[in-house]
């Protein structure tokens, strides 16, 4: 009985929780198809504020900088964290791991004020003009934690057992490295990846400092529209958004499907 209560209760608490997640974005989406331009009154189905974010061009040139900026860093920043994480996980002194990872994990629980006026000092002192470098430069910079934690647990997953029969069969670091480690890995190298691009794609604190002008970023544009007033364009905007980030949800759960699948056949066979 008690059991069956603590079930319900946890049920609900779950139901409350995504309810409180989820109705506000809902309520964003519904008053996207309204006719009256408000968000109070919803008189009538229409899609003229969705053929609005369309046919603004200044808006299509931003959404095509922040897609550019999110595949590249999260591309670089991939390569590099997963490098990263070889080298924690691969380095012999205990010492030397737990210091990296501290290092690693700055970044990540640091507050998003402090890193991105953290980069716009630099970028000052460096004479490096705010645009698109000093946003890609930032975005690959607190995208790599990410990866390497994504990566990380693969690693340490991993028996030893696999690398050692690897080199006593003859395989050169290269093989071991391309043939083993990387296929082994590969979920989480995918799980970094698109962690990594739903990091820059929704990031705004960061990106609000090093954005120079003549050039933004959604998350930045979205901020400074909302200011001006209610506007259903940033509506019909969040909800393209939201859609986006639900296919590439599905794209990487159909991933790691389609991987464990190929795992398990390997097993058998």
């Amino acid at each position: 009985m008690n059991m069956k209560r603590k079930w319900k209760l946890s049920n609900l608490y779950l139901i409350f929780v995504f309810i409180v997640l989820y109705a506000p974005i809902f309520y964003l989406m519904y008053y996207s198809f309204n006719k009256a331009g408000n968000m109070h009154d919803f008189t009538g189905f229409t899609w003229e504020w969705y053929k609005e974010v369309f046919h603004d061009t200044r808006l299509m040139i931003i959404v095509i900088n922040t897609l550019v900026i999110a595949l590249l860093a999260s591309a670089i920043s991939t390569v590099i964290g997963v490098m990263g994480a070889l080298a924690i996980r691969f380095v012999k002194r205990r010492r030397t791991k737990n210091t990296l990872l501290s290092f690693n994990n700055v970044l990540i629980v640091s507050p998003d004020v402090i890193i991105g006026a953290s980069f716009l000092i630099l970028f000052t002192i460096a004479g490096i003009k705010l645009g698109f470098t000093s946003v890609l430069i930032s975005h690959i910079a607190f995208c790599i934690p990410i990866v390497v934690l994504m990566v990380l647990p693969k690693l340490q997953e991993m028996s030893p057992t696999l690398i050692d029969a690897a080199r006593d069969l003859g395989a050169s670091q290269w093989d071991v490295l391309s043939k083993v480690i990387l296929p082994y890995i590969t979920p989480g190298i995918f799980a970094g990846f698109f962690m990594a691009l739903t990091y820059s794609l929704d990031d705004f604190a960061v990106t609000f400092f090093v954005t120079g002008n003549g050039y933004s970023t959604l998350s930045v544009e979205i901020y400074s529209r909302a200011r001006q007033g209610i506007s259903l364009t940033i509506n019909a905007l969040s909800t393209l958004l939201f859609f986006f980030s639900i296919i590439l949800v599905i794209g990487y759960y159909l991933i790691n499907q389609r991987q464990a699948r190929t795992n398990g056949m390997g097993v058998r066979k």
